[in-house]
């Protein structure tokens, strides 16, 4: 299991938000072995298909340029002619192989994490010029393991090519009694065949490297507890802070809503552990809405505002209670409640406008039994 510099475990998957950090930083999966197979079989193959027309071409090439001619000798001008003009010859004859290289270098690094441009990781960094950390990547388990890698993959190109020339043997013997021009033709194909072989042979460390890379680069990303803290307090706020600022939300609303306890028209309580204020004007309301409630220490506060304005209270349990569990501050009863609160408003208004009115039966308000009037 991984562990950071503090010594803590890292048992944590990384975050998005590290990963795309890692990413800006140039921090990838990638394998070299898989780049390097990649390039020697592509320029392998190149050889193989192309070879003889490089060939004959370097000999056309070579050969102009060893015929010269007398006034090549004496004239500068001439001469540099002929040189720039081999160069450029040369220059066309190996332009398509240098750009197959250049392709598959660029494909090969992007198979593994994709393609991924940073500036930070080509940026200077002084650390590594640390004389100590430089002692320390050096006797590190990543050195042993890049150390152990060279190993086998030299000693598997080894036998590989060992292997093939103890096959080619006779073949390499018999380039004694060719002819020179013959023998040229028949070496060049030996060497390109061997590169191939040792070429594929590059597959066995590339398949186990591409694996361990990906493994590494996930582990090496791994986070501590701690640092999932420390990066959900950095996306979502410190915790203690933020339920500070929700406090003083609910503090700032809640003086809101007591301000506006005067202005109701009536207050229904439940009658000790609810209560809530109510206002209705028909002119420009559609509905009764709800200037403020509240439970226990709150709902004490609003009747004592309303006894201090003279507000009419009004005890009636299972109305305050669906009012309280169902409405919302600033807002319209619950339509379900347009009946029961109707009839509360009726026998409120005409007392204050001293209206010969009914005595109010709580037992006849309807509460619908599908509202909530409880915890």
């Amino acid at each position: 299991m991984a562990e950071s510099e503090d010594g803590q475990e890292k048992s944590e998957e990384p975050s998005e938000k590290k990963l795309r950090e890692a990413r800006e930083k140039g921090q990838i999966a990638r394998s070299r072995e898989l780049t390097t197979f990649l390039m020697v079989i592509s320029a392998a193959l190149f050889l193989y298909f192309y070879g003889q027309d490089i060939m004959q071409s370097f000999q056309t090439i070579t050969v102009s340029g060893l015929s010269l001619e007398r006034d090549h000798a004496y004239d500068l001008k001439k001469m540099l002619d002929l040189i720039l003009g081999m160069t450029m010859a040369a220059i066309f004859m190996l332009l398509p192989f240098f750009l197959l290289m250049v392709f598959v270098a660029i494909v090969g690094s992007s198979l593994l994490g994709g393609f991924n441009f940073s500036t930070q990781a080509m940026s200077p960094k002084l650390s590594k010029l640390n004389p100590v950390a430089g002692l320390k990547r050096m006797v590190s388990s990543q050195a042993l393991m890049e150390l152990l890698k060279a190993l086998a993959k030299f000693s598997l190109v080894l036998s590989v090519a060992v292997l093939f020339l103890w096959n080619v043997y006779d073949d390499v013997i018999a380039l004694g009694t060719e002819s020179l021009h013959s023998a040229l033709g028949h070496s060049a194909q030996i060497i390109v065949e061997a590169f191939i072989f040792v070429s594929l042979a590059l597959i066995i460390i590339a398949a186990i490297d591409v694996p361990f890379q990906i493994w590494q680069h996930a582990n090496q990303l791994k986070m501590t507890k701690q640092e999932v803290k420390e990066e959900y307090k950095q996306q979502e706020g410190n915790p203690e802070v933020k339920a500070r600022i929700r406090q003083i939300q609910r503090e700032m609303s809640q003086r809101r809503m007591m301000q506006q306890v005067p202005e109701a028209d009536v207050v229904i309580t439940n009658p000790t552990h609810f209560a809530v204020a109510l206002k209705y004007e028909a002119d420009s309301m559609r509905a009764p809405v709800v200037l403020a409630l509240g439970a226990d220490f709150m709902a004490a506060q609003i009747r004592t505002i309303a006894q201090e304005h003279n507000i009419p209270i009004i005890e009636a349990p299972p109305l305050a209670r669906a009012l309280y569990y169902n409405a919302e501050v600033d807002q319209p009863i619950p339509e379900p409640l347009f009946k029961a609160v109707a009839a509360v408003l009726a026998y409120v208004f005409g007392l204050r406008d001293n209206k010969p009115t009914k005595p109010l039966n709580l037992e006849e308000l309807e509460i619908p039994p599908e509202l909530k009037t409880e915890r």
